[in-house]
């Protein structure tokens, strides 16, 4: 078996580090329009490795799924985190394997503290039992699947153009994360940062969501206009000043889909696309009584496929391997209590 263990991964040594308060710096994130995309191809190809290679983080605009969908499939997000906590439990988390709800229960190696954020993973091999059904939440599973389905097709047209600078066939990725494959484990996730009291901003050990890299090729976020908190940080800033990593705010809104590159694509690349170190802020005293809402589609590669570039520059582990590696070790609080 191709396999390693967490503790020898890179990303969790530099993860481990990172858990202080560092500073804010602004710093421009670049806007790529994506119109007219199979005639704009080569141009847009440029933008996003010019992107991908330089901050990390990038911005899509006119990327073809619609406003009004997207606001649907938060407006039906608040409606299930706004259920009974009994209820939700129905479709607690499935133990390694990234699907439903959990509350409170992931821990990063950069804090150590749990999250202040509850979570709706949707897996698609692994929603048995797990959807609301008509009655709790009328339509739900049918605008989530149709989400879903809009962001992977979204996912795999942005990693057709980093396969093809990378000197894969066009169509690498969309096999290596292949939809209705029973190993398929690309994930949407609804997330729900908490309205947090006094004590809570006061404890400086707590963040919304710790400084992280992802797991993924490519992180796909979704922000609701008015509800700030999301820091980044590119990789090659981390240790280059005394002061700590400079994080700097992304602006959120409904139109525009914010991306990172995730692990699993900067192992693909031989480290010629770094994976951008983020986090959610705690909130300011003036935002502390109201939740943050957010929405992240997580491109990761189906679970036999094997992760090494041209170079091999990382040693070979199948998708499966990894992802469980990184899952338990950003959720270990509840496997302990489990065990």
């Amino acid at each position: 078996m191709i396999t390693s263990t967490h503790d020898t991964l890179q990303e969790l040594q530099l993860e481990r580090t990172l858990g202080g308060e560092g500073r804010e710096a602004e710093r421009e994130i670049p806007l790529i329009d994506l119109s007219d995309f199979d005639t704009r191809r080569d141009e847009i190809i440029d933008r996003l490795w010019q992107a991908a290679t330089d901050v990390g983080f990038f911005q899509l605009v006119n990327h073809g799924i619609a406003t009004a969908d997207i606001r649907q499939a938060f407006t039906l997000a608040e409606e299930f985190f706004a259920l009974p906590d009994a209820t939700k439990a129905r479709h607690s988390l499935k133990q390694g394997q990234n699907a439903g709800w959990e509350f409170k229960s992931q821990v990063r190696p950069s804090t150590q503290t749990a999250d202040q954020k509850e979570s709706y993973q949707i897996t698609l091999p692994h929603m048995e039992g797990l959807w609301p059904d008509q009655v709790t939440l009328a339509e739900f599973q049918r605008i989530m699947l149709d989400f879903e389905h809009q962001a992977w097709q979204l996912g795999m047209r942005v990693l057709s153009c980093f396969a093809e600078r990378l000197g894969f066939e066009r169509d690498f990725f969309t096999h290596a994360h292949a939809r209705h494959a029973p190993d398929y484990q690309s994930t949407l996730r609804l997330l729900h940062y908490l309205p947090l009291d006094r004590d809570a901003l006061a404890d400086a050990s707590l963040w919304r969501a710790g400084a992280h890299t992802d797991f993924d090729c490519l992180t796909m976020v979704f922000q609701r206009e008015g509800q700030g908190g999301l820091q980044v940080c590119p990789g090659h800033e981390v240790a280059g000043s005394d002061e700590g990593p400079a994080w700097s705010s992304v602006v959120p809104r409904d139109d525009i889909i914010t991306c990172n590159i995730g692990d699993m694509l900067m192992r693909w690349s031989d480290d010629a696309l770094k994976s951008t170190l983020h986090r959610v802020r705690m909130p300011t005293p003036e935002e502390a009584d109201k939740p943050r809402y957010s929405m992240a589609f997580f491109c990761q590669a189906n679970k036999d496929v094997t992760i090494q570039g041209p170079l091999r520059t990382y040693p070979p582990i199948t998708a499966h391997d990894y992802l469980q590696q990184r899952i338990a070790a950003n959720f270990h609080a509840v496997r302990n209590k489990d065990a």
